[in-house]
């Protein structure tokens, strides 16, 4: 599984048992030649090959997600059209709980709008940055942002002081909605943000913010949404690379809020009677992905559990895990492939046959090929660049542009093709198999070596907590593999120089022989972003400037 795509969502099917047979149109402007607003269609069983083929997906002149996806199921709850499970349903590790219906979603969003549009001054098209853990108040905001066109920014609650003083100004914020865990940091800088104008706590009173709570007591539900362009900006991303500061990663209207359909059919299964369990941190877009835009475009339920711990050595790390897991609760895990930049793009589905540690088959509705560096389709079996087509039909969920960045928005759409900046290769059968990113592909002595493979290899040990593989210059190989390794609690008395042998001999048996790291280092953590992405390229250029010191 690529990185950054764990299986962060499990729907539970065991609270709700009522299952509806049909997929609800959620919107009032549905495009007549799309497919993707049938009212028969069953995400729990349907041919691949039948939606590969027939299905499109076809934004309209107008859209918001708020109107025409929210307001909609509000409508058909009202009407008693729908049953009777929330739109969210909140909990803590209190034993609080909150349950929202999508009235009370639409109500909620309502009162945000006119408080952004009120209070806050904003007005269409400026930006307001949301740094909230996992709490109502974050999808409230959310929907009050896109029904009153002020375009939000998700941030994760682990930002910096300086972390925060440049997306603020990056991005030319003119508000910031945040709690007391991060307004110390706002505090911090806010003298080095000069168009920063308002500030808006959540959860409790301080001096020179607006109290949110209060803010929404004197508000009304009196709004009109805007009629917004489907292209309109709607979100925008700061999105970690391997080098440079973060991205603007800009979406519209309609390629997260119209385009995770996508995500919603084909790689959630989501219908109305589902609840949906997704454990990513509100700042990430994969949090925006499956607990905002896909399971509320199906009708589904929003789970939540508002806790700040996460145990990783109780996530799912290699292909054998999918076997043992089958086996133990007769389940299937899929897998699922994807960006910032874009909405669902390829998966494994119940409709086609597993190969474990392929990323499976491109999305229906999405051309995914792997294309070279001009954007020249390759035959099955050569590496080369994770393409979606974007000629002549552009894709509705892909992101519009980096703001700020029009050279790195040129570099990334070749030929027909947006590049994703992953490497794969594609099989006879259109099984993609991922390598890993570009910049982190490593020639040692003729061949190309992906780190992802490797890791994999290494994380079936049980000694291997974490491990990150880069390249590392060698005077008779010119590069090899090296892996940082951090150890489980079982092998950190370990004989080292024994468990370098063993790690080696392991990853020969595992993978192709000449991929094996023939350097080990053991390391007590891993450099890592804010957004938990391991930092492969701190470690490559230590290792590359070392030698340079020598």
């Amino acid at each position: 599984m690529p990185p950054g795509m764990a299986l962060t969502h499990l729907r539970s099917l065991q609270s709700i048992h009522r299952r509806l047979s049909t997929y609800w149109l959620p919107w009032r402007q549905a495009t007549p030649n799309c497919r993707a607003y049938s009212t028969t269609f069953d995400p729990r069983n349907w041919d691949y090959e039948t939606e590969k083929k027939s299905y499109s997906l076809i934004a309209p002149q107008y859209y918001n997600f708020a109107r025409d996806v929210i307001d909609s199921w509000a409508q058909k709850e009202k009407a008693g059209l729908r049953g009777d499970n929330p739109a969210l349903w909140w909990i803590n590790d209190k034993g609080q709980e909150l349950k929202w219906s999508y009235q009370e979603v639409a109500y909620q969003s309502k009162l945000v709008a006119n408080v952004l549009t009120g209070p806050c001054g904003l007005k269409p098209n400026d930006i307001v940055i949301v740094v909230l853990p996992r709490i109502p108040q974050w999808w409230a905001i959310n929907v009050g942002a896109i029904r009153s066109g002020v375009i939000l920014s998700p941030g994760t609650t682990l930002l910096r002081p300086s972390d925060l003083q440049y997306r603020l100004n990056a991005a030319e914020a003119k508000c910031i909605i945040t709690n007391a865990d991060c307004a110390d940091h706002v505090d911090q800088v806010v003298d080095k943000c000069p168009l920063l104008k308002t500030k808006v706590i959540v959860g409790e009173k301080r001096a020179g913010w607006l109290n949110y709570e209060e803010l929404l007591q004197k508000s009304t539900d009196n709004f009109e949404c805007v009629n917004s362009l489907a292209t309109y900006p709607m979100t925008v991303f700061f999105t970690s690379g391997t080098t440079g500061s973060p991205k603007m990663t800009e979406h519209t209207h309609s390629s997260y809020g119209l385009g995770h359909i996508i995500t919603a059919k084909y790689f959630l299964s989501l219908q109305p009677s589902d609840v949906m369990w997704n454990l990513s941190d509100t700042g990430w877009a994969k949090c925006a992905w499956s607990s905002l835009f896909a399971p509320w475009i199906a009708g589904a339920t929003v789970f939540v559990q508002d806790s700040p711990r996460f145990d990783p050595q109780d996530a799912v790390k290699n292909p054998e895990m999918l076997e043992e897991w089958y086996e133990g609760t007769g389940l299937k895990l899929l897998e699922g492939y994807g960006q910032t930049e874009t909405t669902f793009l390829c998966g494994t589905y119940n409709s086609i046959k597993q190969k474990p540690g392929s990323m499976g088959k491109a999305a229906p509705g999405v051309d995914v090929q792997v294309v070279d560096d001009h954007g020249v389709i390759l035959p099955p079996g050569k590496e080369g660049n994770i393409g979606v087509r974007m000629k002549p039909h552009r894709p509705v969920g892909l992101f519009s542009r980096y703001i700020n960045n029009e050279s790195r928005t040129k570099s990334v759409f070749v030929g027909d093709f947006y590049l994703t900046g992953d490497r794969a290769k594609m099989d006879e059968e259109g099984y993609i198999w991922f390598i890993g990113r570009a910049d982190d592909v490593i020639l040692s002595s003729g061949y190309r070596i992906g780190p992802f493979e490797v890791e994999s290899a290494l994380m079936e040990h049980p000694a291997v907590l974490e491990s990150a593989v880069v390249s590392s210059p060698d005077q008779t190989w010119g590069e090899v593999v090296k892996a940082f390794v951090t150890l489980t609690d079982d092998y950190k008395d370990s004989n080292r120089e024994a468990l370098v042998t063993e790690l080696q001999e392991h990853t020969k048996n595992v993978t192709a022989p000449y991929k094996y790291p023939r350097k080990i280092q053991f390391v007590d953590t891993l450099p890592k972003n804010v957004n938990g992405k391991i930092c492969r390229v701190d470690l490559r250029n230590k290792e590359w400037d070392r030698q340079t010191a020598d």
